[in-house]
């Protein structure tokens, strides 16, 4: 994502941009699957939201994961309410670029998410992922409920002792509760179905996850 960006940790409540009381306008319905961006988490289904960098990519990694009902891209774990993109790229609003899933737990489990997220970025950049630099696109797990907050907990313990013998160095992800989830705009929405030779620097670090594996 080629904008100016700012390193360096979010701001501290009360440096952060005032934002504005009303959301943005964003999408309806999505690109890939036609069904509501909005929609209540049906019954018996579960929701996730993880940061790993530039949610472009990220938001492909999990629409393309059978399991996954529905994804959206925007904005968690900052202090500006209702923020707009041009906004988070400035670092001013404390928030990760996000994605926020819906997924079937018959079919998927919150461990072979977790597997997902830690081996498909690197986890020990901090304010950074590849190329991207700035607090936006931070690592982070936010979780709803005890169960997911363990399970994250968990596997931020077992792939980061696979990290330490792989010589990498420690996990910067942060897990907490998932806070509120911000919705981007309609054009980040699914962006890389939009354009296929879109631009993505997610990258692995090459070493596997034991969580969600059976191991």
């Amino acid at each position: 994502m080629l904008f100016s960006r700012k390193s360096g940790a979010p701001p501290v409540p009360g440096a952060a941009l005032p934002g504005r009381p009303d959301p943005i306008a964003t999408g309806e319905t999505h690109f890939v699957t036609g069904r509501p961006l909005h929609a209540p988490v049906p019954e018996g289904m579960a929701e996730a939201v993880f940061a790993m960098g530039c949610f472009w990519g990220a938001e492909r990694i999990f629409w393309q994961t059978p399991g996954v009902w529905l994804t959206m891209v925007g904005y968690a774990g900052g202090t500006t309410p209702n923020p707009t993109y041009h906004e988070t790229c400035t670092g001013g609003t404390g928030h990760a670029e996000a994605v926020r899933l819906i997924f079937d737990p018959a079919v998927i489990s919150y461990e072979e998410l977790l597997r997902l997220f830690w081996e498909r970025h690197d986890p020990t950049q901090g304010m950074r992922q590849g190329n991207d630099i700035g607090s936006q696109y931070r690592s982070a797990i936010y979780t709803f409920g005890a169960a997911q907050q363990a399970a994250a907990e968990a596997s931020r313990k077992a792939y980061g002792a696979r990290l330490r013998e792989a010589g990498r160095g420690p996990i910067t992800t942060e897990v907490r509760s998932a806070p509120v989830f911000y919705h981007a705009e309609d054009y980040h929405q699914q962006y890389l179905a939009r354009n296929p030779g879109g631009y993505c620097d997610l990258g692995g670090t090459g070493v596997s996850c034991p969580v969600g594996t059976g191991a």
